[in-house]
């Protein structure tokens, strides 16, 4: 069973002022990345910065929790993702995406990839872009009343896509008792770059 963790009663501007004190942490970390794959300074530079983030990182550490972050939700209803590799503000190796519903109930987010999600050289690795289409299709495929897990998923790389701009949507294709079915795709400024199609199962505990 997967467990949630109740964080209590927790206003959503306490929320906000969290989101406000960690996302930019995040945000900054993320450009360190960045810089840090294409950085050219001088080896004493390398050297001096290696130290400046192995002090910052021991700061952060003086004070953190066990484990992952996992999923936290307050009594007011917010739920918060906050280490998730895809949306996670938190979490630097999240791009991250924001999802947002359409009208007919699917979903859609426009997103950026750069140098650390690259696999062949310019385009962004097949990995990362079933990761990304696998929340994707998982965001339409659940809501908070009914959990729904990726059962399989199956892709298909049309041609390679290109770092930078990206837009990856999904909307649900059909459901069968516990069973939803998605479909969603990749798109790059040149059109659409992969398709997906996954079942996400509802589990056993979450059935009632």
């Amino acid at each position: 069973m997967v467990q949630y963790t109740d964080i209590g009663d927790v206003s959503s501007a306490e929320v906000e002022r969290m989101r406000a004190v960690y996302e930019p942490l995040a945000a900054a970390v993320r450009e360190l990345i960045d810089a840090t794959i294409r950085t050219e300074v001088a080896a004493d530079t390398v050297g001096e910065v290696t130290a400046e983030i192995g002090a910052a990182t021991a700061r952060l550490r003086s004070r953190q929790c066990d484990g992952p972050f996992g999923v936290r939700s307050t009594t007011g209803g917010d739920r918060l993702a906050w280490g998730n590799p895809v949306i996670g503000i938190r979490n630097p190796i999240a791009p991250p995406l924001t999802i947002q519903r359409d009208d007919d109930g699917g979903v859609f987010t426009d997103f950026h990839l750069g140098a650390a999600y690259e696999g062949p050289p310019g385009h962004v690795h097949g990995g990362v872009s079933a990761l990304v289409l696998d929340h994707v299709l998982g965001e339409v495929a659940a809501n908070e009343e009914t959990p729904r897990f990726t059962g399989t998923i199956t892709l298909r790389y049309l041609r390679p896509t290109r770092l930078g701009e990206l837009h990856a949507e999904a909307r649900i294709t059909r459901t069968d008792g516990f069973k939803a079915y998605a479909a969603g795709h990749l798109a790059d400024e040149e059109g659409i770059t992969v398709e997906a199609e996954g079942i996400f199962i509802q589990p056993k505990w979450a059935r009632g």
